[in-house]
């Protein structure tokens, strides 16, 4: 008996145990639950406080933008109080728009008295020529390449000045643009007229590939052309640009509709098909043109110096056609501030102490749960190690109909068949030296009576010894063809096997044993119709496993009763697995087997009577060979049987089996 001390030397420390990793297990995921949470919440609270303080950037940007494309447009902030109040309905926002000194040129809460106070802060800086990247959405700004502007031109796109075409120019090129766009859409190139800012109207590719324009016969040289407008504006550009470049001492240089420049010379003509990727610019509207690849940046001195003197050249032009710059500021309708979120020490301390709660809760539940999984496991291993030791190990208690329970369950039918085995083995014992010790003990006392003159060794005196012989060489034989089969090495020679012949010697060879039991043996004929399938198999094993079947039938049936051998071919109605298979079949009308005892009838020195009579029971082992023969040649072996009305014992072998050719070891 194990002593409780060493029983406590063999418990696992607690970080090693299912119940210690457990904890840990449960530790973490509740820190990192808490945690998220936490994080969940101050960024929800802060995301929700964003909102009420009117920090949704769409709704910020867009109005930004309709104000910078009305001061793009316009050269006052005279009438600009309408779209104001109209951005104002939509967002539900207070718009306000002042001058840099804050003078108050538009404001949608005119008219209640009396207007909340200005934010101290502006939300951005209206300025057309000066375009904050970052608030503007880039409406209208797919114009000019990048690296045919400068990089510091930040004039919004829409701000086209004296490059803003009369009616007259706009509609000519209009038509122009139409008839290009007619002749390439009759050349296959699916094409629409885009008109920009300016008025000027440029040829737009559905498809978005300039490279199919090529080749065309569709000319473009009335859009190539720069109006008498254009060429007025472009001309004064260029003289601005040239005077900042002069004061540098630089050489002049001639600009194109695209900002382009060459030394001396006409302005360059404007291509008129469309960019296939629109890129933001602040060029004039005038200047849509197809962007090509971006062109190696600038990198000379001269190049950064013209650039700039462009840049400032536009802004000079331009500065008299747009509003100038203002304030916007974008508040609550109410004036009233949002409070920001502050966590607080005390606010920090609450998040802490909930943690630590939720923490210690999880902990708590854990363990709980721990102890209740663990319990069953502690029981399930002391059983096992008093089943080790040889002890006699009661059945663990299956609490519950789960993983836990089920383990449980198997356990407890693993040790009772350990246990039947360990019986069955004392038993195997006591029946082989039993079974061993009767013919020996014969064979013996024969021998000293013919040597002690008792006993004249005459033909009877043979036969008896011989009759002994035999029926030790039986049990030897059969011990033999169990261990081989249980280590795979029971050797099968197959060949074609003719059913009914089988069948039929096996009755013969048992027909002495059946007449005197008084019990009919006999061979069904098989059903008209329907020849059996032809069978490959060992017909001297398959004989040996029939025997072994009829010999255990006529031993239990009782005088007048019969038993009847028959051979069929598995049909649909049987299970999947025997379907296509030959059943051989050995019915006797004896006393049948008990419901609890089949599962254990094929099972090696189990007897359904305990006598060690070998005419009662024999040593428990032909019902264990007939299974090994059967499975070695591929099939199974299954018996029904009623108390009091018979048994039927069934072997059902494969149709096909390896060629007799191949004939060797089966496993």
């Amino acid at each position: 008996m194990r002593r409780a001390g060493e029983n406590d030397r063999h418990r696992l420390p607690l970080r090693k145990s299912l119940l210690g990793r457990l904890l840990a297990v449960s530790a973490l995921v509740a820190a990192c639950s808490v945690a998220a949470t936490a994080w969940l919440a101050v960024q929800t609270t802060s995301g929700a406080i964003e909102q009420e303080q009117g920090q949704n950037l769409t709704a910020d940007t867009r109005i930004h933008d309709t104000l910078l494309g009305y001061a793009a447009a316009h050269p006052t902030w005279d009438g600009v109080g309408a779209t104001v109040r109209e951005l104002a309905d939509e967002s539900g926002r207070r718009i306000t728009l002042t001058t840099q000194s804050r003078g108050i040129l538009a404001d949608s809460a005119d008219g209640s008295p009396p207007p909340p106070a200005l934010p101290p802060q502006a939300s951005a800086v209206v300025d057309p020529m000066s375009v904050d990247a970052a608030l503007s959405s880039g409406a209208g700004s797919a114009t000019i390449p990048v690296g045919m502007r400068s990089r510091s031109d930040r004039v919004d796109p829409r701000a086209v000045g004296p490059f803003r075409l009369p009616d007259a120019e706009r509609a000519s090129l209009r038509r122009a643009a139409e008839e290009v766009a007619r002749c390439l859409n009759r050349s296959g190139i699916a094409s629409d007229v885009v008109e920009g800012p300016s008025g000027r109207p440029r040829i737009q590719d559905v498809g978005n590939d300039p490279d199919r324009l090529q080749g065309t016969r569709c000319t473009t040289e009335d859009l190539d052309r720069p109006t008498p407008t254009e060429e007025k504006a472009l001309s004064a550009l260029s003289r601005l640009a040239n005077a900042c470049l002069s004061r540098q001492s630089r050489e002049p240089v001639r600009l194109g509709l695209d900002l382009s420049w060459d030394t001396a010379g006409e302005p360059f003509p404007v291509p008129a098909t469309a960019a296939p990727t629109p890129v933001p610019s602040s060029a004039p509207r005038e200047a849509q043109v197809a962007p090509s690849p971006e062109p190696t940046a600038l990198t000379s001195e001269n190049d950064r110096a013209i650039a700039s003197c462009v840049a400032v050249a536009r802004r000079e032009q331009l500065s008299s056609y747009v509003a100038p710059p203002s304030l916007l500021f974008i508040s609550d309708p109410g004036g009233g501030a949002v409070p920001a979120f502050d966590l607080s020490p005390a606010n920090t301390a609450r998040i802490t102490g909930v943690a630590a709660l939720v923490l210690a809760l999880t902990v708590g539940a854990s363990v709980l749960a721990g102890a209740r999984l663990v319990r069953p496991l502690h029981a399930l291993t002391g059983a096992a190690q008093r089943m080790r030791d040889g002890e006699d190990s009661a059945p663990v208690v299956v609490a519950a109909d789960n993983e836990i329970g089920r383990l449980a369950a198997a356990f407890n039918d693993m040790s009772a068949h350990r246990a039947r085995l360990e019986e069955q083995r004392k038993v195997m014992v006591s029946d082989v030296a039993h079974e061993l010790r009767t013919p020996l003990s014969n064979i013996r006392g024969w021998l000293e009576g013919a040597q002690d003159g008792i006993a004249e060794p005459d033909a009877m005196f043979i036969s008896s010894l011989l009759e002994e012989a035999v029926q030790l060489q039986h049990i030897i034989d059969d011990l033999q063809d169990l261990s081989a089969a249980d280590a795979g090495v029971l050797r099968l020679h197959p060949e074609p096997v003719r059913i009914e012949e089988l069948l039929a010697h096996v009755a013969a060879a048992h027909q002495a044993q059946a007449d005197a039991a008084e019990v009919g043996l006999t061979v069904a004929a098989s059903t008209a119709g329907a020849p059996l399938p032809s069978l490959t198999a060992d017909p001297v094993r398959l004989r040996q496993a029939m025997g072994n079947l009829v010999s255990n039938a006529v031993r239990h049936t009782p005088a007048g009763g019969r038993v009847t051998l028959r051979a069929y071919a598995t049909g649909p109605e049987e299970e999947e697995q025997e379907q296509g298979r030959v059943a051989l079949e050995v019915a006797d009308t004896g006393s049948g087997i008990p419901a609890e005892d089949l599962r254990y009838v094929f099972d090696r020195f189990w007897r359904a009577e305990k006598s060690r009579s070998r005419r009662t029971g024999g040593s428990g082992l032909g019902l264990a060979i007939v299974r090994k023969l059967a499975e070695a040649h591929g099939g199974t072996a299954d018996v029904v049987s009623t108390v009091g009305e018979g048994s039927v014992f069934t072997l059902r072998l494969p149709q096909a089996v390896p060629d007799p050719g191949d004939a060797g070891l089966m496993r």
